[in-house]
């Protein structure tokens, strides 16, 4: 079902996108997605942080970029225990980049990097669950790890989440990695090899967010006329047609319309 109200532990729930101009990223997706925004809180308390809605329902939230270098979504993963979870991200030899705190009554999180440096959230449910809708037009359907070392994430994600790679010949030498938790996918593992990546100076490793749409074409057609730019046109991939696209800001992520079930 696309409606949400609770995410089990290990299961990606939340994303956010830190904007150095947060007016014109609401404007942008507004035009994109058909979302409206509203304030998370008194500002002094949130920084300013707002919340997106689609059709009422929270999909995603946009704040003050805090860290240097071009925007970009975060991905966060529900947790039981943000301060159980930087333990274990510690011992599997991550880094804890910010602490867990609390935010408010909505819950408790913090912000962590793989071994090799790629920066991800989790999310300790309070008053806020996570997104309310997904798999929906306009909503979050996807979670990838774009990286350069598969086997050191593997081992990493598995002792931080309890999650199993399953590997999946999509031929040309490619591999893709299906993150499941008990059985059921939960993300998606990409690895970066071949002359068609940038370096890692360029492009390092990330967590990229899929938003599911009714038309990727028109989607991606509708990114450049609001000002944004399409690095990966329209593509046809086992999975449906996909394109990534980089909003206004320069913060990346990716659209994709899923393929019709077989039979």
């Amino acid at each position: 079902m696309p409606n949400v109200d609770s995410y089990a532990p290990g299961t990606p729930s939340w994303i956010d996108l830190g904007s150095p101009d947060i007016d014109a990223a609401v404007a942008f997706y507004g035009g994109l997605f058909g979302w409206t925004a509203t304030e998370a809180g008194p500002v002094e308390e949130t920084g300013g942080y707002r919340m997106f809605e689609l059709g009422g329902r929270l999909v995603a939230g946009i704040g003050p970029q805090q860290a240097p270098g071009p925007p970009y979504w975060t991905t966060y993963v529900a947790v039981a225990d943000a301060d159980a979870t930087a333990a274990k991200v510690v011992d599997a030899g991550g880094t804890v980049i910010v602490p867990a705190m609390d935010v408010m009554t909505a819950g408790r999180m913090a912000v962590f990097a793989d071994p090799e440096g790629t920066v991800f959230s989790v999310w300790q449910a309070g008053d806020h669950h996570g997104a309310q809708v997904v798999n929906e037009p306009g909503s979050l359907t996807w979670n990838e790890l774009t990286c350069r070392q598969p086997d050191q994430a593997k081992a990493f994600y598995g002792a931080v989440f309890d999650w199993t790679a399953n590997d999946t010949d999509q031929g040309g030498g490619m591999t893709y990695t299906e993150w499941q938790l008990g059985g059921k996918p939960v993300g998606g593992m990409m690895v970066m090899t071949g002359d068609e990546w940038p370096g890692p100076d360029v492009l390092p490793s990330h967590w990229m967010v899929y938003f599911a749409v009714a038309d990727t074409d028109v989607t991606a057609a509708r990114c450049s006329e609001l000002g944004g730019q399409v690095p990966v046109p329209p593509t046809d991939i086992p999975p449906g047609r996909f394109a990534v696209l980089n909003d206004p800001q320069g913060a990346h992520f990716s659209i994709i319309k899923m393929a019709a079930p077989a039979g």
